[in-house]
Formats: C-alpha cells, structure tokens, sequence
C-alpha cells in the first residue's frame, strides 16, 4: 500500500467494526504477520484499506474451517503479494466452499437484505447463472449459497453479457471436473500401491488416509492461485495485442 492510495481511509477502529472483530485482535494478528501494516496518514494515524477487510474475512473464514493459526500462517504465506481484495473475496469463496453445501432458501426481501442492494430481475438471472442461486417452484423463494453470495453480488457491476457467464461457467466446470478426475486418479493409484505393500506398511496407508482429508483444501488453494496467475498473463497478452 502507499500513501496516497485514495481507498485507505480506515482507522483501526473502523476496520474492527467494519469485520466484526476487536483491534486487539486486529494488532494479534498484525504482530504475527497475517495482515499488512497499515499506511501512516496525517497526525500518524494508522490507516487500512478493502485490503485488510477481506482479508480479515479470509481469516475468519479459514477459523471457521477449523484451520488452526499456525496453519492459518502457513496458508497466507502461500498466496501471491500481489492479491487484491477481490481476490482475497474470491478465496473467502473457494475457503467456504470445502464445507458442506451452505444453501438455504430465502426470499427476495431476505436475498437483498444479504446483497446489500436492491436486485433487479436481470441480477437475479445473472447470480443463477454464476451457480449461487436457483429457483424454486415458489417464485418468491430462491435456493442461495451463502459462501458465494457476497462475492456473486460484489459480480453484478461488471459488465459481462448474461451469455458469457453461463459459457464461462461451463468452460469452469469442464475443466475443474477434468482435473478433479485427474487428480483423484493419481491419489487412488498411490493409495492403491501402498495397499499392495502390505500390512508391514500399514502406518504409511494410515498416513496417507489421514493426508486425505486435508487435500482438497490444498488442491482448491493451488488451482486458484494458479488460475489466476494464468488469468493475469493472459489479460496482460491480450492487452498488449
């Protein structure tokens, strides 16, 4: 961050307010290195920015998880430097996604309350098109992803056709499932070929089921950083064309 960066302009009060935490544990975590200090603004005040919020809600999100801190550590160290607040949102997103399916059924009054903002037909069509709402037979009642609902909304401005969504959804989906496939192809044959180690290596199967339960959220860490490096090379080309 620099000083003259015009959407820093929270004081270490406001920004506990703003993600619901104390600023004891704002300076915590701030000591421990999970969050960028704060810019010096006039009279030495600390100022934060959208930065620090979403992040804060990463943190937040990575607790509810279960993540320990130290874990929790390790997995911001691992992300690029470069991130923004949307895409620290983005992995809030992908964080909630490892629980179990969030979705519960709201009215519009409740969906717009969550949003923010007042929603057009044309939002609604355009969140169900991203996957985080569907339609019930009640026309007044719609099925929402709460983990992808702040970051759908926070979709809405940009301007990209109804069209392009749903093909960009499907070009996701194709993809994530072949490499889903991919991969899971590769953990049964390693996990297929201890087993015909024999029972003398049993501590190494029971390790290798226990390294089980904590990959997807290392795999969804990897395929996120590496899609959006892959995205940013790619808008970086096609601007340069």
């Amino acid at each position: 961050m620099t000083t003259d960066a015009p959407d820093v302009t929270l004081t270490v009060d406001e920004l506990a307010a703003r993600a619901g935490v104390t600023v004891r544990t704002i300076r915590f975590y701030s000591t421990r290195g999970l969050l960028p200090p704060p810019v010096i603004g006039a009279r030495r005040v600390g100022l934060y920015g959208p930065d620090h919020v979403a992040r804060l809600g990463l943190i937040e999100e990575l607790q509810h998880q279960g993540m320990t801190l130290a874990a929790i550590e390790r997995y911001l160290e691992q992300l690029p430097p470069e991130l923004s607040a949307h895409d620290l949102a983005l992995h809030r997103a992908v964080v909630a996604s490892w629980a179990p399916e969030a979705l519960e059924d709201v009215t519009r009054a409740e969906l717009e309350r969550r949003a923010a903002r007042a929603l057009t037909d044309e939002d609604v069509d355009r969140l169900a098109a991203m996957g985080v709402l569907t339609r019930t037979e009640d026309p007044g009642i719609f099925r929402a992803d709460r983990g992808l609902l702040r970051l759908g909304t926070q979709l809405l401005d940009v301007p990209i056709a109804h069209e392009t969504i749903l093909a960009a959804r499907t070009v996701l989906l194709r993809h994530a499932r072949e490499a889903a496939h991919e991969l899971s192809r590769m953990f049964r044959d390693e996990m297929g070929d201890l087993h015909r180690e024999g029972s003398a290596d049993q501590a190494r199967v029971a390790a290798m089921k226990s390294l089980s339960a904590h990959m997807q959220p290392l795999v969804v860490q990897a395929l996120v950083t590496a899609f959006q490096r892959s995205l940013t090379e790619e808008l970086r080309e096609w601007l340069r064309q």
